[in-house]
């Protein structure tokens, strides 16, 4: 649901998953903070015309996910992240911490 609302650069919906205290964290910030991680999502959406997320891998347990991420921005510049989410017991992410990978065939 989260990578969908993303992928949609629906910010209230995305602040309805954030949970008060969650921390935000690629490979070129760090926030802590629901408004903070909110600022930064809406920096991400207003920089980009388009975003589409492929779900390459997914593997979850009981309070994380974590995924292998074809993310295509403005349908030219291609990402590969593996993001792992971490949710509270009411179901709020936590944590987000995303990490850049590149692009090939190999495995």
């Amino acid at each position: 649901m989260y990578l969908e609302k993303y992928a949609a650069k629906e910010l209230a919906g995305i602040e309805e998953m954030f949970a008060t205290d969650i921390i935000l964290r690629d490979w070129k910030i760090r926030v802590t903070g629901k408004e903070n991680a909110l600022a930064e999502t809406r920096k991400n959406f207003e920089s980009a015309d388009s975003i589409a997320i492929e779900v390459l891998s997914l593997y979850e347990n009981e309070n994380t996910v974590a995924a292998e991420l074809k993310i295509t921005v403005d349908a030219s510049e291609e990402l590969y992240v593996v993001d792992v989410v971490t949710f509270d017991t009411n179901g709020k992410i936590v944590s987000i911490r995303a990490y850049l990978g590149r692009g090939d065939n190999s495995v």
